[in-house]
């Protein structure tokens, strides 16, 4: 795998660090600046909304920037919206800083994935985008338990400082590893919104949506269950979430080879493996190893989608794959939302805490739906040279020393 794939995976890990650990720091914040825990969960609710706003937003932007300087610029966002999110005053300025920071996440991500698919080659295009991505599920095994160790015996702030010198480092190795890449000349945001005329494109963010909403739906509510149901102490809790975090990694890479291998049924037998999964969590969650194990196998099967999903929709997109590899980002954080919104409407309704995870397995199945019905489209509309040409699309933006060289007899 080319060397430029460690610069992209340094980014996501400190983009995954700073998405992630606000839920370990929480504490800290509402008490540092004098707000309950409800209001400083507005900071998560602000990155989350910066996301979905700033991937297609920024991206539309800057649609014709070659895609080393889009990263750079991202990241430039990203490092100095963190460094001031460190020194906020007021909780009013943290929720802006904080809402600054998650703009640039998206459009990274989808810069960062056509890059990864670029220099890989067509046989490799998911696993490169997975070695990617394994910096942000690395960032829950790592950056989130350091994290919260650190805004404990420190305070929230330098946590936040040391996330804004993460994304120094990752703005010096995209510059010095990541190579440039020539543009297509007749790039133009008409075109990179004409790929969502494609109904190829919107099944695969449905599937995102859906498909991830389920294990949100898990993993949003899993603190409680772990302590009130399985009877953990909530010293132990951040050990096991980095246990999850552990199965989102190792989902991730399984998840990237499986899709360069494998597509559609890796994709069913991801979803399907969720949906038991999720239900089987139901029956384990009174027991301590058996909510252990079951928690690894959750992080495993949520994040497995992940690369799928990344790989699929540049590839149905063709040529214009800069805005629809960044609305994933957006449809990643929808997931986030509804499934922690379906989840608590069950505890609400009196379901008891196991609950979202018979929502999470209900969604899931949704997922795997849309999964049949796309590819039962695409049987039916989709010319069998189709594949080819949109690979050789997306070969076209390779530097030309790093292009494949064709084999001759």
């Amino acid at each position: 795998m080319p060397i430029a794939l460690l610069a992209l995976a340094i980014g996501a890990f400190g983009i995954g660090t700073t998405e992630f650990v606000m839920m370990g720091v929480l504490p800290e914040i509402a008490h540092d600046l004098g707000v309950s825990i409800p209001t400083a969960g507005n900071f998560i609710t602000a990155y989350a909304l910066g996301v979905v706003v700033g991937a297609p937003l920024l991206t539309a932007v800057a649609v014709r920037l070659s895609r080393k300087t889009m990263l750079l610029a991202m990241m430039s966002v990203f490092t100095l919206s963190n460094a001031l999110f460190a020194f906020a005053p007021t909780p009013e300025v943290g929720v802006l800083f904080r809402f600054l920071a998650g703009l640039p996440h998206g459009a990274f991500f989808g810069a960062g994935a056509v890059v990864a698919a670029s220099l890989a080659g067509p046989k490799r295009r998911a696993k490169a985008v997975s070695m990617m991505f394994l910096g942000l599920t690395l960032a829950n095994v790592i950056g989130v338990p350091a994290g919260t160790f650190l805004s404990q015996q420190v305070g929230w702030r330098a946590t936040f400082g040391v996330v804004a010198l993460i994304g120094v480092i990752a703005l010096g190795a995209i510059a010095k590893l990541v190579p440039q890449q020539r543009r297509k000349t007749n790039t133009s945001l008409r075109g990179e919104l004409g790929a969502f005329r494609k109904p190829q494109v919107w099944f695969a963010l449905a599937i995102v949506t859906f498909g991830l909403g389920g294990g949100f739906a898990s993993l949003s509510y899993v603190s409680p269950v772990l302590t009130d149901v399985s009877g953990y102490d909530a010293t132990s809790v951040t050990l096991l979430l980095s246990l999850a975090g552990l199965g989102m990694t190792v989902g991730n890479v399984l998840g990237g080879r499986l899709a360069d291998r494998f597509p559609l049924p890796g994709l069913y037998g991801a979803l399907t493996a969720l949906a038991v999964v999720l239900l089987t969590f139901t029956l384990t969650a009174n027991s301590k190893i058996g909510a252990a194990i079951t928690l690894f196998l959750v992080g495993m099967t949520s994040f497995m989608v992940g690369p799928m999903m990344q790989a699929r929709i540049m590839e149905k997109a063709g040529g214009a794959q800069s805005m629809v590899s960044a609305a994933v980002q957006s449809a990643f954080n929808i997931a986030n939302s509804i499934g922690a919104y379906l989840g608590g409407l069950a505890i609400a309704g009196g379901f008891g805490l196991v609950s979202p995870n018979v929502v999470g397995a209900m969604l899931a199945v949704v997922g795997l739906t849309l999964t049949v019905a796309s590819s039962i489209f695409d049987r039916k509309r989709t010319p069998a040279p189709a594949r080819a040409v949109e690979e050789n699309e997306l070969d076209a933006e390779l530097p030309r020393e790093s292009r494949p060289e064709p084999v001759t007899a």
